[in-house]
């Protein structure tokens, strides 16, 4: 520190130097200069970035110090004490000293320094690098530029996420769907289309929809994360790879293959990764997909449980808080609620991101942070609440069966299935009588279709039905 330096430092704050000159940062803090500027520069939100972003960023560093020593380009001593202190920044121990606002420079210059800031002062604690100090771009970014570090850490953080969090919660989810379903295998019910009256099914086929919807889902995102795996990482500033060892971006893929377990490739091309972030438009797409399919899983919950009176009252969810100030006894469906809220900021972060993802102008995408931050968001939302509709929703509904055969036996529409003997037209004419004199469908075509008690209660029998198939013989449109 220059005399200057010292006699003009603020109490509480010591002074940190870069390339643009002096400043002053907290005395206490771990990151440097650059960091600080940046702290000053983007007072915009409050919002950091996120734990699994830093995780990311750490896990990178820590790779590509053992990298670049094993290739000769970093002493071992020194790159020890990196990948010690990428470690601890890994798993979560330093995250008070990553303060940047998540809307910065949008390469994510800011983060990237200030996770070498960070690292490069825990390395030199204690002498454990030796008499060398470990030198924030010199040593912990070596071989390495923002430019393809954070595209890195973006892909790294939202492959972690949607493997440890995102992927488990959706097969529990879709095995407590099958559960139940399974359960009610038994229970027939009113089909709806149009939200009117339709033919029957059993609530096991109706779930079945939903557990194939979320099939559908792993099936697209297994696809999508192929592409998000092929890390950029050895591209440097514009994709040439300047100033690394052309073996370092593959090495480090290796590195962090090996210590995730997730299937982290070097991207053949790293031009692309630099440039364009399409494959997170694309994984972006496949959680907006997730999270339409899951507003459809509970609003079709909401209104079976719509009531109890007044609305459908097929089934009952748990009660887990009042639902009123003003109406005693008030019991909402607050778990889809919730779900439905959490989906629609999933489908907005994909605007966002399809947004950011247009802006790669020439070598680099200048939106990098945002991309980063609405990816983990999404991410963590659709997980959780998924687990939530599994746990606190589906696992303990109750079906109101009585309410749903009295319900079920006044259907007209079970008329359909005497199409093929009656006609299309006759059959619509019992309906319509049904529905007007509001009796069981099986009365009124006693008395208006010539067939026989038996053969009418074979041919209307709702369990039956929902095998589908023609019961009567014969052929009818649909």
């Amino acid at each position: 520190m220059s005399k200057r330096s010292s006699t003009t430092t603020t109490p509480g704050f010591r002074t940190e130097h870069d390339s643009m000159g002096e400043l002053q940062v907290p005395a206490d803090a771990l990151w440097g200069a650059q960091t600080q500027r940046a702290v000053d520069n983007f007072p915009v939100s409050g919002q950091r970035m996120p734990r699994g972003f830093i995780r990311a960023l750490g896990l990178v560093k820590g790779a590509a110090a053992g990298v670049n020593a094993e290739l000769g380009h970093l002493p071992r001593n020194i790159a020890k004490a990196v990948q010690g202190a990428a470690a601890e920044v890994a798993a979560g121990d330093w995250d008070a000293h990553f303060p940047i606002d998540v809307y910065q420079t949008g390469s994510g210059t800011s983060s990237n320094m200030n996770a070498n800031e960070v690292i490069a002062t825990l390395a030199n604690r204690g002498g454990k690098a030796g008499r060398t100090p470990v030198h924030p771009n010199d040593h912990v970014n070596q071989g390495q530029s923002s430019n393809d570090v954070i595209p890195t850490a973006l892909r790294v953080s939202a492959a972690l996420a949607a493997q440890e969090d995102l992927l488990p919660a959706l097969a529990h989810l879709r095995k407590v769907i099958d559960r139940k379903g399974r359960s009610l295998r038994k229970v027939v019910k009113t089909g709806r289309t149009h939200l009117m009256d339709a033919m029957p099914l059993t609530f096991e086929q109706e779930f079945s929809a939903w557990s194939a919807q979320l099939a559908s889902a792993q099936q697209r995102f297994d696809d999508s994360l192929k592409r998000l795996r092929r890390l950029p990482l050895g591209g440097t500033a514009i994709g040439t790879g300047i100033n690394a060892d052309p073996r370092f971006g593959e090495r480090v893929a290796k590195a962090l293959k090996a210590g995730t377990g997730v299937k982290f490739e070097s991207a053949a091309n790293k031009f692309e990764g630099l440039a364009a972030q399409d494959d997170a438009v694309e994984i972006s797409g496949q959680l907006n997909a997730l999270a339409v399919a899951l507003i459809k899983i509970a609003n079709d919950l909401r209104w079976m449980n719509a009531g109890p009176l007044a609305g459908l009252g097929e089934i009952e969810l748990p009660a887990l808080q009042p639902g009123s100030s003003i109406m005693p006894g008030k019991v909402n469906p607050v778990i889809p609620e919730a779900t439905v809220m959490a989906c629609a900021q999933v489908i907005g972060h994909h605007t966002a991101i399809t947004v950011a993802g247009q802006t790669g102008n020439f070598q680099l995408n200048v939106t990098l942070p945002l991309i980063a931050v609405n990816l983990l968001d999404s991410i963590t939302l659709l997980a959780n609440v998924s687990r939530l509709l599994a746990d606190s929703a589906i696992d303990g509904l109750k079906v109101r069966e009585d309410r749903v055969r009295e319900a079920l036996d006044r259907n007209p529409i079970l008329v359909t299935a005497l199409n093929p003997i009656i006609g299309y037209e006759k059959a619509a004419a019992i309906a319509k009588r049904a529905y007007k004199e509001q009796r069981p469908v099986l009365e009124i075509a006693l008395e208006d279709s010539g067939l026989a008690e038996a053969e009418l209660r074979r041919l209307l029998d709702p369990k039956a039905l929902t095998a589908g198939g023609i019961h009567a013989g014969g052929g009818g449109g649909g």
